[in-house]
């Protein structure tokens, strides 16, 4: 009898504290609502004032020779990225990509690879989340020139080479639209746009490449990527 009491008292302390318990798990669901990962490929169009900042390279030859090189192309490449949610309107995570700008017909080539933290903000209309967000890490820029076989007169018996490699690392920052598609069972197709702004020296010469990333000079060339993936899962709040 005496035990009684003790086991009622101590009943109903669990009772009180279970709504209590119930408060933080439901506040602890409310603020993490997802995860999700996946891959994306991406294209674009990346462009540049003129070649010699394209290729990082002053010595391209003749002024009537560097008019004929592109300071221009498109570019392609993939990535992925893994993201948890937040209040179901926040994306918080880490991504990388890896873009490729072939140039000329010589093996000319603008390799670039970036990755960094992520952050977005997207909204729920349906089974599409229209999202607008930023980036920002850090990466390099590879660039290979390699001239054509054009001799620089007849009278030249063999040609005359100017070839460079110039790896440049950068600081970026990465703003981005886009929005998620639901196909359910944890799958969703991702479309983005990006516009990536790269920070270092300016691209004026192979002498400088040593030089300490900056915020006064930006890197070219750039321009918009699209991305296409393949998100996987706990996509929404259910």
């Amino acid at each position: 009898m005496v035990l009684l009491p003790l086991c009622l008292s101590a009943q109903g302390q669990e009772d009180a504290d279970a709504p209590s318990l119930q408060k933080k798990e439901r506040r602890s669901s409310n603020v993490f609502t997802g995860f999700s990962g996946g891959m994306m490929l991406h294209g674009g169009y990346l462009f540049s004032d003129n070649p010699k900042t394209v290729f990082s390279n002053t010595g391209l030859g003749s002024i009537d020779y560097v008019k004929g090189l592109p300071k221009a192309g498109l570019c392609y490449g993939f990535g992925g990225t893994l993201r948890i949610h937040l209040i179901n309107h926040i994306h918080l995570g880490a991504e990388g990509h890896v873009s490729h700008l072939p140039l000329m017909n010589t093996g000319s080539n603008i390799r670039t690879g970036w990755g960094g933290a992520m952050c977005d903000f997207y909204g729920n209309w349906g089974k599409t989340r229209p999202m607008i967000g930023m980036s920002i890490g850090g990466g390099a820029m590879k660039r290979l020139y390699v001239p054509d076989n054009t001799p620089v007169t007849d009278t030249v018996s063999s040609t005359i080479y100017n070839s460079s490699y110039v790896k440049t690392p950068f600081f970026y920052l990465d703003p981005y639209i886009g929005m998620e598609i639901d196909l359910g069972n944890h799958m969703a197709i991702l479309i983005r746009i990006d516009y990536m702004l790269p920070f270092n020296i300016q691209n004026t010469g192979l002498t400088q490449v040593g030089e300490k990333v900056t915020w006064g000079n930006f890197l070219t060339p750039s321009g918009p990527r699209l991305y296409i993936g393949l998100m996987f899962g706990k996509l929404k709040k259910t």
